[in-house]
């Protein structure tokens, strides 16, 4: 086996994940949220493809393809809602975005 032991990996995925999940705890900034979910989901990606990688099994790197195109989707939305915002002059604060206005 060739490079670094699973372990490894997995514990660069959980700090990738810890600081996401810091990162959408503590700021309050809807671009910093959005960066901090990517790097929730990149570290969840990181532990599937080192699963599948110990395993010798595909499926892991196939859905953390999927997990990609969904995270993918999920900036497009995110930040199209964030220039929506933007736009209309509305202070860019997650607390005072608790609410869908028309």
């Amino acid at each position: 086996m060739l490079g670094p032991d699973t372990a490894w990996y997995l514990v660069v995925a959980a700090f990738l994940f810890g600081i996401g999940a810091l990162g959408v705890l503590i700021r309050r900034n809807p671009l910093i949220v959005l960066l901090s979910l990517e790097l929730m989901l990149n570290g969840g990606n990181l532990a599937l493809i080192a699963f599948s990688r110990h395993f010798h099994n595909g499926a892991g790197q196939i859905f953390g393809l999927t997990v990609m195109a969904v995270a993918a989707s999920e900036v497009c939305v995110g930040l199209g809602l964030v220039v929506a915002i933007n736009r209309k002059k509305l202070p860019l604060d997650v607390d005072r975005l608790s609410e869908l206005r028309g």
